[in-house]
């Protein structure tokens, strides 16, 4: 008998056996699921670790909990019904009485770090800082499964729903054409910083600072990176391929999905079937998509029959103009507000809401201007770099430098504006847990290349 996750967790909860999670970053991703998770009979947010104090209290009371900081141990919190503080995101995910974490410090390097300390004491991991799931996501799962615990993409984020709608299409007998995401997107963002991102979004920087916007993290967003890693994400943990030389960003609503996410063979955009894409919510002259899709996720796929393509007709499916390619989206995702159900589906069924399975695509840094050796790159988001989705065995033929790897390390050569930085262009910190999980991907794959 089947069931409802909501039930069940109702239960454990009836049962005194609700689960004790503990979240490593307060950010709006945190503070969105917080809200929501204050609500939900069944969890208990047992910890927050954020490196400033007064974030992890704000985050609480724009969540409008009712339970205070403790500051002196995990076991004081929880014997006097408060929530834990530390600025240590290890020395919350080294806390055995925990039964998940919520990774949400959008730290790549820092995440990694987490998720391996809280596989050690048998902590479930949900993993918002997708960053660290490009960098190294198949060697972190893994992991995971050696310790018999899952590490979980985060539902509410786009690539976790992209990965919902492929299995729904897939599991239908369909064949998966395209599946990504929309986003505002113009060729000249690349190029775009922290100080030129509010003009763009058009906002003032006051603006900007009043709402408590990081003009680091709106960038990303921006100038392509955050779409190169979350693709590459998908396409990780679904099999699906990459474009060979970036995303193509075509200014598509959603009524010519199914016309224009198709190979072009069949007279759409596509060099093939089965590939990741990313659709602009604007035209190339800057102008607004009636039927844009910024905010949501879609997939597009193929009749198998002309039987299936008359009932494309007859129940009124998008469909392009032979009628044999169908598309389905969601208008919008819900970031934090649902990630409640990852939560749930991780503890109760001991299953994710995606993961990791293979290294298909990769987000590489790319110069954003001319880089003099002796600069020191900034990441994601920042003035220097900008990351750019390519197929992973090109990231590891040509030595690039994943993005999220591209962060505080020196140049020791010269980089013309738009070329893929090499990992042989800066000096790496080669004892990071990162840098030793990514090296072991590579070589994984590499491999799995050769034995193919």
């Amino acid at each position: 008998m089947h069931i409802d996750l909501s039930d069940q967790l109702i239960n454990f909860y009836k049962d005194n056996k609700s689960f004790k999670i503990g979240i490593i970053g307060a950010g709006k991703f945190a503070t969105m699921f917080l809200v929501q998770a204050f609500k939900t009979k069944g969890f208990i947010i047992s910890a927050i670790a954020d490196l400033d104090f007064n974030r992890a209290k704000q985050a609480l009371h724009s969540a409008g909990a009712e339970k205070e900081l403790e500051t002196s141990s995990l076991e004081n919190a929880l014997k006097s019904n408060k929530i834990w503080y530390t600025d240590s995101g290890v020395e919350l995910a080294k806390a055995e009485q925990l039964d998940l974490i919520i990774e949400a410090t959008g730290n790549p390097e820092a995440g990694v770090d987490h998720c391996l300390e809280a596989f050690k004491v048998k902590s479930h991991v949900v993993l918002v800082t997708v960053e660290a799931d490009v960098l190294c996501g198949a060697a972190l799962v893994k992991r995971a499964n050696e310790a018999g615990v899952v590490c979980s993409m985060a539902y509410g984020d786009q690539p976790a729903l992209i990965c919902e709608l492929i299995e729904r299409v897939k599991t239908s007998g369909f064949e998966v054409v395209c599946a990504g995401k929309g986003t505002q997107y113009l060729p000249v963002y690349h190029k775009s910083t922290p100080e030129t991102v509010w003009n763009y979004y058009g906002l003032s920087v006051q603006e900007a600072q009043a709402g408590g916007l990081n003009s680091k993290m709106f960038n990303s967003f921006l100038d392509g990176t955050k779409s190169a890693i979350e693709m590459a994400s998908v396409a990780n943990a679904t099999g699906l391929n990459v474009p060979e030389d970036g995303l193509l960003f075509p200014a598509t609503g959603t009524s010519k999905l199914a016309q224009d996410l198709k190979p072009k063979i069949n007279g759409g955009l596509l060099a093939d079937s089965g590939m990741v894409e990313v659709v602009s919510s604007l035209n190339r002259d800057g102008s607004q998509i009636k039927d844009d899709l910024r905010y949501g996720v879609f997939v597009v796929f193929k009749a198998n029959s002309s039987y299936v393509s008359r009932c494309f007709n007859e129940y009124g499916v998008p469909v392009d103009d032979s009628g044999e390619f169908a598309a389905l989206w969601r208008p919008i995702h819900l970031i934090g507000l649902e990630l409640g159900f990852s939560v749930a589906k991780v503890l109760i069924d001991n299953q994710s809401t995606g993961a990791t399975r293979s290294f298909k695509g990769d987000a590489v840094a790319v110069a954003k201007k001319d880089l003099i050796k002796g600069q020191v790159l900034d990441g994601e988001g920042g003035k220097t770099v900008w990351g750019k989705l390519i197929p992973a065995n090109r990231s590891i033929f040509i030595n690039a430098l994943p993005i999220g790897l591209a962060s505080k390390v020196k140049l020791i050569n010269d980089v013309k504006e738009g070329h893929i930085i090499s990992q042989k262009d800066v000096m790496l910190e080669k004892k990071s847990n990162a840098y030793i999980l990514r090296k072991e991907m590579e070589n994984d794959f590499s491999n799995e290349s050769l034995v193919e």
